[in-house]
């Protein structure tokens, strides 16, 4: 049996290490996942991975915002040593068997389309034309941590809690 875990970093530089315990493991803003991630771009059941024949399975839950691998939008696939999950704005590295050692904090670019004018959407999809994209930097764990610290009472910071 393989030994995986998703390696992540928080904004102070902090390592959270989270192994994928037994044969399958939910990520989602429900309670009753694995691991939970309660933002609103987080959907209740959002991924799961399984663990089956010495690979990593990764499977999107139907979610709203999709989850990626490698800035890949993907509905399932194999997951590789190294590979880089991005649920909402957290993004975890895949560790299997000590592989890779040294996983370093991961900083993603967003794309965001600027918004066009009432109207003009339809006229653009006709012609061909493209929007353009803004990219911008971000720090995926100071946005989980902004996120949740202005959230209500009752949403809890994911990676404080040791039990995950």
């Amino acid at each position: 049996m393989i030994q995986a875990k998703l390696i992540m970093f928080r904004a102070n530089g902090e390592r959270r290490e989270l192994s994928l315990n037994g044969d399958r493991t939910l990520i989602g803003r429900r309670n009753d996942c694995d691991i939970r991630i309660p933002l609103t771009e987080v959907s209740r059941h959002h991924t799961e991975l399984r663990i089956e024949s010495d690979q990593v399975l990764i499977k999107d839950m139907g979610s709203s915002n999709g989850t990626f691998v490698n800035n890949k939008r993907v509905q399932s696939g194999t997951l590789n040593p190294g590979d880089h999950v991005i649920i909402g704005p957290v993004v975890f590295t895949l560790q299997v068997n000590g592989e890779p050692k040294d996983v370093r904090p991961v900083k993603t670019k967003i794309k965001r389309q600027k918004p066009a004018a009432s109207g003009v959407a339809d006229r653009r999809e006709k012609s061909g034309a493209i929007d353009a994209v803004i990219e911008e930097e971000l720090d995926p764990i100071s946005a989980l941590e902004a996120l949740a610290s202005s959230a209500d009472q009752t949403a809890i910071d994911p990676f404080e809690d040791e039990d995950l």
